[in-house]
């Protein structure tokens, strides 16, 4: 019986964020997370008071093939947390099609499957491999308070790797907040190109939602401006 993964959803849009912002891409977004952000902008992928009735399953193979139909160079596998799954099978089926398949990860599980680009977001709830710090080819630290800068640069040990991408992002519903701001500003600034300021343009544009396979938002905590 063929592998079998557990979908949120999945939509064609851009990349938001990150290196590869304004690019194509598939994105495929996997059921289920054990790390549980309270802040999480997709809290449907875990959170019991948001997740769906009925969770899909799909083979490797359907999800490629909807992919490739997409028309976009680039599939995302993202979650909740992606890597709680084996994706040997669906890197495979992506890049039988000649799709690139790039991860969103949080970095503390390990990594299954042939992935050509890693996207690494370290949380304070679960902290990364080892392994997968070394693997990464880029970070993206979410920025609650300012002194959240200094935890995760220290959680990813980048005075030791310094590493070319390092994206300080603040968390969404903190995307207003001068202190938050100002910080991010500041520390790139000083960080002599080893960080540097990121955004969510894809929220911007609303570009997911202009898929109608795309899930609908859901508020954090009930209310924009808090956690759960």
């Amino acid at each position: 019986m063929s592998k079998t993964y557990p979908i949120h959803e999945v939509f064609h849009t851009f990349q938001g964020e990150g290196v590869h912002m304004g690019f194509p891409a598939f994105f495929i977004r996997t059921y289920g997370c054990p790390v549980k952000c309270p802040w999480c902008d997709s809290a449907g992928t875990w959170h019991p008071t948001w997740t769906p009735m009925n969770i899909g399953r799909f083979t490797a193979d359907e999800l490629a093939c909807e992919a490739a139909a997409s028309g976009a160079p680039v599939v995302v596998v993202t979650g909740g947390e992606p890597c709680v799954h084996d994706l040997g099978d669906l890197t495979h089926e992506c890049h039988k099609r000649g799709l690139k398949v790039h991860v969103e990860t949080s970095g503390g599980f390990e990594i299954k499957g042939m992935v050509d680009w890693i996207t690494l977001s370290p949380k304070k709830w679960k902290e990364p491999l080892p392994v997968n710090l070394l693997r990464a080819d880029e970070f993206k630290i979410i920025v609650e308070e300012p002194a959240d800068i200094e935890l995760y640069t220290r959680m990813i040990k980048m005075a030791t790797y310094n590493y070319p991408h390092v994206w300080l992002h603040p968390e969404w519903s903190k995307r207003h907040n001068l202190k938050v701001l100002e910080a991010i500003t500041d520390t790139v600034k000083v960080g002599k190109g080893h960080y540097r300021a990121g955004w969510q343009i894809h929220k911007l544009y609303k570009a997911d939602l202009l898929d109608p396979r795309s899930e609908k938002p859901v508020p954090l905590g009930g209310d924009m401006e808090k956690g759960w």
